[in-house]
């Protein structure tokens, strides 16, 4: 998992305040657990196009690529693939 530990950190500071990085298992359910609702997943979106300069508008979502920080670390990945190939 290439960014992990940024995207860990990132859902630590907007969603677990009262947590540290290292507590957060990276296949935790953050929608099922609520951690992350409808409007917190657009909040991810836009520090993912912000912070990895993925064009979302460009890409099919769907909540499963967001339900854990291993998910969102995949996306990230595939997402950056699509735009190497979209170029």
């Amino acid at each position: 998992m290439q960014h992990a530990r940024v995207i860990t950190q990132f859902v630590v500071e907007e969603f677990l305040p009262d947590m540290s990085p290292g507590d957060v298992d990276v296949d935790l359910d953050l929608i099922d657990n609520g951690i992350i609702d409808s409007l917190g997943l657009l909040k991810v979106i836009a520090w993912l196009e912000d912070r990895f300069g993925i064009a979302a508008d460009d890409l099919e979502l769907s909540p499963e690529q967001f339900r854990s920080i291993r998910s969102i670390d995949t996306f990230v990945v595939l997402a950056a693939t699509h735009s190497v190939e979209a170029s």
